[in-house]
């Protein structure tokens, strides 16, 4: 059941709240609020966009496939975006398998409703197309990531990414399933999380780690986290704050 639309709704999706509040008066009616489960997959590459997601609090993780068995996390989406960017883009399936990696919340909407919101002329498709060049920026970084940095810098960047998004120092994780997001064996998980561990950076019992030392962390993580993080700072001169 829809919330009803009021000024004074607090606005937990960053790109959401920078819209001003006659727009967003616009598509409230439109948005309903939806459970982000860990493990729930979205879509599947190739699959039918039916809705768009605008997380509160929860993150999702953008993955490509080689084969069944080989997968490699390519973007994370938090609060500061929307999951279903193909549909902006004119696209009606997915690339990617959305995989929820943070359980949280959402604000949902229709394909077909958000065609039409962007089909106006205010201003949702300018933010989208700045969101839309940062999580390309994002994917791209990773890309290089991926391919030149040590494993354990590159899980110091993968936790404070998703440190920034989730907004707590304790989330669940499992070896595996960094495994399939860094796109390597576990022997390299283990041994890139054993010197976060010793380092006293982080502690992990039972699928659940927690962050010790954020500024340590910062330090171990290569410069990938401070490029996509600074690109990913939405700006918006004609915003007017949803109170």
């Amino acid at each position: 059941m829809h919330r009803s639309a009021k000024s004074s709704e607090p606005v937990a999706n960053r790109l959401l709240a920078e819209l001003t509040s006659q727009e967003y008066q616009r598509v409230r009616p439109h948005l309903e609020d939806f459970p982000l489960t860990f493990g729930e997959i979205l879509y599947e590459p190739g699959q039918s966009i039916q809705h768009v997601y605008f997380p509160n609090n929860g993150i999702v993780s953008l993955i490509s496939m080689v084969e069944e068995r080989s997968t490699l996390e390519v973007g994370i989406v938090g609060n500061e975006g929307m999951v279903g960017i193909s549909i902006f883009l004119g696209a009606s399936d997915s690339l990617n398998r959305a995989l929820v990696q943070g359980a949280g919340t959402a604000m949902r909407m229709t394909a077909q409703a958000f065609r039409k919101h962007i089909g106006y002329n205010g201003p949702l498709p300018d933010l989208l197309r700045h969101y839309t060049h940062s999580l390309l920026a994002q994917i791209s970084q990773t890309a290089v990531c991926n391919r030149f940095h040590k494993v354990d810098a590159r899980l110091a960047r993968w936790l404070l990414m998703t440190h920034d998004r989730l907004g707590s120092d304790e989330f669940r994780l499992t070896q595996k399933f960094l495994s399939d997001m860094l796109g390597v064996r576990r022997e390299g998980v283990t041994a890139a999380a054993r010197s976060l561990l010793q380092a006293r950076l982080v502690s992990y019992v039972r699928g659940h780690i927690t962050v010790l030392n954020r500024a340590g962390l910062e330090t171990a993580a290569c410069k990938c986290y401070k490029i996509v993080k600074l690109e990913m700072r939405t700006k918006n001169p004609n915003k007017v704050a949803i109170r």
